[in-house]
């Protein structure tokens, strides 16, 4: 019987469906977590708060990799080879989990204006955009993601560039205690840029798979 309600999913393409919501449940939580940031630092959210809060986003989002793992067990079919779907969830978990290492570093070091970081954290989510735009036309429009992964793709090298001259930045003024605190957050913004980069890959590899 259970076989039987799978073939109907398979049939009325409820797999698709459930693979592409887990993952589109894990890209809604790692946007929130990226705004969430911003507003930090920005001020709209003390750092105590945002550290409180990141902890909720980041299970919300555990759970949904959860929820696409126990999917990917009993899926018949996946939109993209089973690899390449974990490897995607595996890279957004990565940019959430680096996400809340900023945040909780941020928390921790108190390190003073930190609106500087506001481009960059720009294009991390202008980088997990595309990468929904990606998932939502993985299914239907298998031609449009590699368009989409690319957009992801460029937003990780432009979040490098960033930090370059932002290390430069630090580099070139004197080496205070503050200074290498903010360089430690600036890696972690690198990190989160290096992540969606990874997902591009994932996702565009599985397109170009099928």
């Amino acid at each position: 019987m259970k076989r039987l309600r799978r073939i109907r999913a398979l049939m009325s393409g409820h797999m698709d469906s459930a693979l592409s919501e887990a993952l589109l449940g894990q890209l809604a939580a790692t946007k929130e977590g990226a705004w969430l940031a911003m507003a930090m630092i920005g001020g709209e959210v003390g750092r105590t708060g945002a550290h409180e809060k990141m902890r909720v986003i980041e299970h919300l989002g555990d759970e949904e990799r959860r929820h696409l793992v126990e999917e990917l067990k009993s899926a018949l079919v996946t939109p993209i080879d089973r690899e390449d779907l974990f490897r995607l969830s595996r890279s957004i978990d990565d940019v959430l989990d680096s996400l809340r290492d900023f945040v909780r570093e941020s928390y921790l070091y108190r390190v003073p204006d930190q609106i500087r970081f506001t481009p960059l954290l720009d294009q991390v989510i202008e980088g997990i955009d595309a990468l929904e735009n990606a998932v939502r036309v993985l299914t239907s429009h298998p031609s449009a993601v590699v368009h989409d992964a690319l957009a992801a793709k460029k937003t990780g090298g432009s979040i490098r560039r960033m930090y370059q001259y932002e290390i430069a930045r630090i580099f070139s003024g004197e080496l205070t205690a503050n200074a290498m605190k903010e360089r430690e957050l600036v890696r972690r913004l690198e990190i989160v840029g290096m992540a969606i980069g990874e997902a591009a890959d994932a996702i565009a590899d599985g397109a170009m798979k099928r």
